[in-house]
């Protein structure tokens, strides 16, 4: 990739499984950057690990047109990293992160533009409706961005995804920060600075199923909460604090009860005590866990993700050593055998 090209505007997408819809999407995203930025600007797409024909049209489009940029990872490393692997590849003044299934539209970045020239620092999505998704889904969503707030220090928009505007600064503070397991919704707004939404309604997907079923849904969520509060932690504490109350108050009942004469009795309650009480102490070891573990993977110091090719400016390219050209050499480890792509 040509580094000596300065851009204005680069467009970073995660791409999992987008073998249908991908070429709608480089249609649009390129219509909407050469309306606000002329030539100067560059589309950077990154297949996080696909297993259906998602790489061979990335690359075909990467021949055929030099402001497609296309990032084969070497395995699936999740959205979030695919879409950090997109970003430090990125050189524009202004970085639009997006998804490729055209649930968000490409050509909102003209009035997200409009308010970057108003001294925004990052403009989001924020959806004032989601067409075409379960009600189960939306019933998920609604209750996670609800909660969220109550459980994280930072204050994070509610109903808003990774669809966002970022000045160059922001980007480059966001692959300063070393996280393992990343949020990156709760790390833009972890960073400050001037931030405002602009609502817009979410279309269906245009081809193809989601990359998010429940389980990683699930996940994020879990990496949202550990990752922006330790009130879980304060939880598990009092929880454990009530029980220990609890059980004092039964030993001075059964004592009462056995002073008094009284045969204490009841199989029924005693189980229920002893499943609550292990209820309590399962939860509050499945929480010192999910932390403990965070600890544990972010103490390991791997690279965040690992690049097999890059297509570029017509040209298929296999990167054979440690880039150390951008803020943080672990953003890019990439292995191969023929050349560096500088």
């Amino acid at each position: 990739m040509s580094a000596e090209r300065p851009v204005t505007l680069s467009i970073v997408a995660p791409c999992y499984n987008e073998a249908d819809g991908i070429v709608e999407f480089c249609r649009r995203a390129i219509a909407a950057a050469q309306a606000v930025a002329g030539n100067s600007f560059e589309l950077l797409l990154v297949d996080d690990g696909s297993r259906d024909a998602t790489w061979d049209k990335l690359s075909d489009l990467a021949e055929k047109q030099k402001e497609i940029v296309a990032i084969k990872l070497m395995r699936n490393h999740g959205h979030q990293l695919a879409a950090t692997a997109g970003l430090a590849n990125s050189r524009g003044e202004f970085v639009l992160l997006i998804d490729a299934d055209l649930q968000d539209p490409p050509e909102l970045v003209s009035d997200m533009m409009a308010m970057m020239a108003e001294g925004q620092d990052v403009v989001y999505g924020q959806r004032r409706e989601r067409k075409g998704e379960s009600w189960f889904k939306l019933a998920t969503a609604k209750a996670f961005y609800r909660i969220l707030p109550w459980l994280a220090k930072t204050d994070i928009p509610k109903d808003t995804g990774d669809f966002r505007l970022m000045r160059r600064r922001v980007v480059d503070i966001l692959l300063s920060m070393p996280e393992q397991d990343r949020f990156l919704r709760g790390m833009v707004s972890w960073i400050g600075g001037r931030q405002a939404p602009i609502l817009y309604e979410r279309d269906p997907r245009y081809a193809g199923t989601t990359g998010y079923p429940l389980t990683k849904m699930l996940r994020l969520a879990i990496d949202a909460i550990t990752g922006f509060s330790t009130r879980p932690l304060r939880i598990a504490t009092w929880c454990g604090v009530f029980s220990a109350a609890a059980a004092v108050g039964l030993l001075l009942y059964t004592i009462a009860r056995w002073m008094a004469g009284d045969t204490v009795v009841g199989w029924s309650s005693l189980m229920v005590v002893i499943t609550g009480f292990s209820a309590v102490q399962l939860l509050t070891l499945g929480i010192l866990g999910e932390y403990l573990g965070r600890l544990v993977q972010q103490s390991k110091s791997r690279p965040l993700y690992l690049v097999d090719e890059i297509v570029s400016d017509g040209l298929s390219r296999t990167v054979s050593h440690t880039r150390i050209d951008r803020l943080s050499d672990r953003y890019a480890v990439v292995p191969g055998d023929r050349e560096l792509l500088s």
